[in-house]
């Protein structure tokens, strides 16, 4: 029998290392090595775990005007919210990584899926029996025929059941709780994820089968396991929201058959989760008065144009050194534009407690929202509210002007399907659309504004 050999890994970054070390190395966390057994018989391809009988096709080189490149067909998933953050739809052969927090909504928004889906599939869950799973599916789509529930965690097992069923797309449940017979170590560990990702993404690779894994996260909000897991598979995806709250945003942290800058709303309910086709609907108070400090803001999502609410409280410094913080905002840009109203709009605000916060729990990187952010700001500070009507478009620079952001049109345009009156937009932004609608204000300085909203 062959000596059994040891290494360390790092629990956090993946790396492997001859012998125990207080510190990693790679990324200097503490007491993150933990022992781990490498075997080192042969491995197996999943192919011989299943029994599968496939010719297999060597790889050879071609130029690159005879690589086909005929359009990928996408799988609909039925979901639009998840065929918009996916790039349209499931591609064949790829892997899809589902994070978020725990109870947030993962097994649930997955499960969802694949009673939705037109195709056959196999749902494995290492967390659950079939008689939970089977408790959660009655509430959401009980008349699925398709839809198969396995509970296993060896992938050796899952592959055999795989090859009677032929599914079309196949979900795990998750990839921390699998483990292969190939790696002498306990599942959830770094060279069991690492082991059992591999099979699963050469088998979905050879058969052209798509994979939903869903991962756990750390208590830094990151997906555990190795950094190397989110490179293995082809698209990451983020579940968030607030468990207090029903809303849930999917966001797409890499993509390599779409864009990362799309973004899925979805509303928790007892039948599952419910897909927010409106989502300016749970991004805007709806007040009976109107109020000093808010302002509403056009920004962008991938190819989808949101109104967002912001909200500003100022007030005097209480104890000398004034407080700027700032939800869902980036408080840098804050304090820059605090500093451009300071020095250009004649507003002193430097002994003042400035709050900031984006309405709905998103966070917002579009630079169009300063120009709402420093009306919201200035409604506060004047006490005066901003028309509930009004809409506000714009790029702050540090000379104090409005600079033009991209895709005018069709925020104008979305502001005016949404019923709003007025508009402000930059000077110089080429706009084409042309509508009565709607009134556009164009405006080049930080004065012109001011001197719109409070005279």
């Amino acid at each position: 029998m062959a000596k059994v050999k040891t290494a360390f890994f790092c629990q956090n970054c993946g790396t492997q290392f001859p012998k125990w070390m207080g510190q990693c190395t790679a990324c200097k966390e503490w007491n993150t090595l933990v022992e781990e057994v490498i075997q080192k018989e042969e491995k197996s391809s999943w192919k011989l775990a299943s029994n599968i009988s496939a010719t297999q096709r060597a790889a050879k080189p071609l130029k690159v005007k005879e690589i086909d490149s005929a359009e990928e067909i996408r799988m609909n998933t039925l979901d639009g919210e998840l065929n918009r953050v996916l790039g349209g739809g499931l591609v064949p052969g790829s892997m899809v990584l589902l994070g978020g927090e725990p109870g947030i909504g993962k097994s649930t928004l997955l499960l969802q899926i694949s009673l939705k889906l037109p195709y056959k599939t196999l749902y494995v869950s290492g967390e659950e029996s079939q008689k939970q799973i089977k408790m959660r599916a009655e509430r959401i789509n009980p008349q699925s025929e398709q839809c198969y529930i396995l509970t296993e965690t060896n992938t050796q097992n899952i592959f055999r059941q795989i090859d009677e069923i032929q599914p079309d797309v196949l979900i795990i449940d998750s990839i921390q709780t699998l483990h292969t017979d190939y790696i002498e170590s306990s599942a959830g560990t770094v060279s069991q994820i690492k082991e059992c990702t591999a099979e699963l993404t050469k088998f979905a690779k050879e058969t052209g089968t798509p994979v939903l894994i869903i991962g756990h996260i750390t208590k830094d909000g990151s997906i555990a396991g190795p950094k190397m897991l989110e490179h293995m598979v082809d698209t990451v995806l983020q579940f968030e929201g607030d468990r207090n709250h029903v809303y849930r945003i999917l966001r797409a942290n890499k993509n390599r058959f779409g864009s990362t800058a799309e973004l899925g709303i979805y509303e928790m309910q007892g039948s599952g989760l419910r897909e927010v086709a409106n989502p300016s609907e749970i991004l805007i108070s709806h007040k009976e008065e109107e109020l000093s400090g808010t302002a509403i803001s056009a920004t962008l999502e991938g190819m989808r144009p949101l109104m967002v609410e912001v909200q500003a409280l100022v007030s005097t410094a209480v104890y000398g050194t004034p407080q700027r913080s700032a939800t869902g905002y980036n408080l840098k840009r804050l304090n820059m534009i605090l500093a451009v109203l300071e020095k250009r709009a004649g507003f002193r605000l430097g002994q003042k407690d400035v709050f900031l916060n984006i309405t709905g729990g998103i966070t917002v990187d579009d630079p169009a929202i300063d120009l709402g952010v420093v009306a919201a700001i200035l409604s506060s500070d004047q006490d005066l509210p901003v028309g509930k009507d009004f809409v506000f478009a714009g790029e702050v620079g540090l000379t104090g002007e409005i600079r033009p952001i991209n895709r005018a049109d069709q925020r104008i345009q979305e502001a005016e399907k949404l019923g709003f009156s007025t508009i402000f937009i930059s000077k110089y932004n080429k706009i084409t659309y042309k509508s009565s609608g709607i009134k556009v204000i164009l405006v080049t300085k930080i004065e012109d504004v001011v001197e719109y909203l409070f005279g």
